[in-house]
């Protein structure tokens, strides 16, 4: 970047490269970088390779910037897969942690082998540390104090001098599964060949009083609400925060105050806001998207009806999916079969047994995820009319634990306007199911619920704007919905 700076910035007659594949190592990256050159009037020139601006030379070009891109990718395929081969072997990849020392060492046929061992200084001091964590007496910064004065210090390098730790060094070393014998690679845990410096009882009891301080870390923290990380300020969007005030006589007031205008990351004048108001509008929203029954069941029949549809339109691709899999399975029998008979050589019987299962697990789980995606989206439907039949009640009685459970399953954020109007953002399947259209639709089909049935393609698909807005896999409560007012009308 540096260069194409450059050329634009001063006359450059030529970008010479030792290679192609020095200058780029993706044909993305080659391209862009070539334009470049090119309208700053700089001719790329290679050292070693016949490219210039004839056909000839630009089709070569392409080749060698498309070769420098399959020997990349394919060398990082190379280089996860040996990591993963040696995670699963039990070796330690990269540095060793603190406590241990990467060795060198040779074997009975002369040959240099790499492995591990324990560090006969550091050592001792990382296993008192997890016991002495262990019993609960310390905390992460006191036994960081502690092992500094002890003469904890990090391995030296050429390039760095051995140094005290820090306090999340100390903290990561004590989450460590590598201490009790176990290699992590790519979220994955192996059995490692590496001596265990720590005992598993102890490192799991060392987890257990890491998890209880943080507990009681969160627990002390003060101004607490359960509608705090839910509301935002409807003018420049910050998390709104809990604030107590007295007045001269003593009298406490609490508030809600924008946390933008608070710390002064924003220009927001938003006022502060009684916490008794705000919890007052959030109880008049519930009442005001509480549905009736009749409701709950229009919406539930044609929907339920609009599933029903979905799968009858599927079922050609089910049997299709389930005629390949047959297929395979009789290929696989035959594949079998000539080589029993020496009709094939083992190299292709094995190439083509992994295409067929490759192929045959691929089939039975979009099988099996055929029938499993609309069960659960059928059932994730009824649990949310089931809710938002009786939200307002079912708030109305909650503690504030289970008010904030209740407005984490249908919000991602409530606004609060300046004005004292609520602007929120439903999960789904709520954003669906408080649509004003969808519950019109749903009305109109269940007042003409026997035309339904006959022209179920016809009424159900064009009725309803679940086919067009929300697949089966979309009404799961997972991802975030779309601003609506807090009226449904």
């Amino acid at each position: 970047m540096r260069m194409i700076q450059y050329v634009k910035a001063n006359k450059v007659a030529y970008c010479i490269v030792h290679k192609v594949d020095r200058l780029a190592r993706n044909r993305a990256d080659d391209v862009t970088i070539h334009l470049a050159l090119q309208q700053a009037g700089v001719l790329l020139v290679s050292a070693t390779e016949n490219i210039d601006e004839t056909p000839s030379g630009m089709l070569l070009h392409g080749i060698m910037s498309t070769i420098a891109e399959f020997y990349s990718r394919n060398l990082a395929t190379e280089v996860t897969k040996g990591m993963t081969q040696k995670a699963i072997g039990g070796g330690t990849l990269g540095k060793a942690p603190t406590g241990y020392l990467n060795v060198r060492t040779r074997d009975e046929m002369g040959r240099e082998v790499r492995t591990v061992e324990l560090d006969s200084e550091r050592a001792p001091l990382i296993e008192w540390a997890f016991k002495a964590y262990a019993s609960g007496n310390w905390t992460v910064s006191q036994l960081h104090d502690e092992l500094t004065s002890r003469g904890l210090v990090s391995v030296p390098t050429p390039k760095r001098p051995a140094k005290a730790l820090a306090v999340s060094s100390v903290h990561r070393l004590l989450t460590n599964p590598y201490y009790k014998g176990d290699v992590v690679y790519r979220g994955t845990r192996y059995k490692g060949n590496h001596p265990v410096l720590v005992p598993p009882e102890v490192w799991y009891q060392v987890q257990s009083v890491l998890t209880a301080h943080k507990s009681a870390a969160e627990a002390t923290q003060v101004h607490d609400h359960y509608l705090k990380g839910t509301i935002h300020c409807g003018q420049c969007g910050a998390r709104l925060i809990v604030s107590n005030a007295k007045n001269r006589h003593g009298n406490l007031y609490c508030y809600f105050v924008c946390s933008g205008r608070h710390s002064k990351r924003t220009d927001c004048i938003r006022q502060a806001v009684l916490i008794e108001d705000v919890e007052q509008l959030i109880e008049d929203y519930y009442s005001r998207v509480q549905i009736s029954p009749a409701q709950r069941d229009a919406l539930s029949g044609m929907l339920h009806h609009e599933f029903d549809r979905l799968m009858a339109t599927e079922t050609d691709e089910l049997e299709r999916l389930t005629k390949d899999r047959d297929r395979l399975e009789h290929e696989q029998d035959r594949l079998m079969q000539a080589h029993y008979a020496d009709a094939i050589p083992l190299s292709v019987l094995k190439r083509e047994q992994d295409r067929i299962l490759a192929e045959l697990y691929n089939l039975n789980r979009r099988i099996k995820a055929h029938h499993g995606d609309y069960a659960d989206a059928r059932a994730h439907l009824d649990d949310a009319l089931n809710l938002l039949e009786n939200c307002a009640d079912i708030y109305d009685r909650c503690d504030a634990a289970t008010r904030r459970l209740c407005n984490q399953a249908f919000f991602t954020k409530i606004y609060i306007e300046e004005d004292g109007e609520l602007r929120v953002e439903n999960n789904r399947p709520f954003e669906m199911l408080l649509d004003p259209k969808v519950n019109a639709n749903a009305l109109t089909w269940a007042q003409d619920s026997d035309k339904a049935r006959t022209e179920a393609n016809d009424s159900v698909g064009k009725g309803s704007s679940l086919v067009r807005g929300v697949g089966p896999v979309g009404l799961e409560p997972t991802t975030h919905g779309l601003k609506v007012r807090c009226s449904t009308n």
